[in-house]
């Protein structure tokens, strides 16, 4: 997601952050931006499997809600 500084302000925590990044030796830097690029494809893999397993409770449900698994719902 680009951050577009013209038409929204820095917030405080944001300049921090920059500040922060500033004073990072290049390999530092790349260490930052590997692990941004980390979090960011974390995020998208959870929605994915999230969005996923709300997709098959459907099917799920006609396999587990059945009278031959009865006995384990009692569990």
């Amino acid at each position: 997601m680009q951050h577009d500084t013209t038409t929204t302000s820095i917030t405080p925590h944001e300049q921090s952050l920059i500040s922060k990044i500033r004073t990072l030796s290049s390999e530092k830097l790349h260490e930052v931006e590997d692990f941004i690029d980390f979090l960011r494809q974390y995020g998208q893999d959870r929605q994915l499997r999230q969005g996923a397993a709300k997709l098959s409770e459907n099917a799920f449900q006609q396999v587990w809600d059945n009278s031959e698994d009865s006995e384990y719902d009692r569990l």
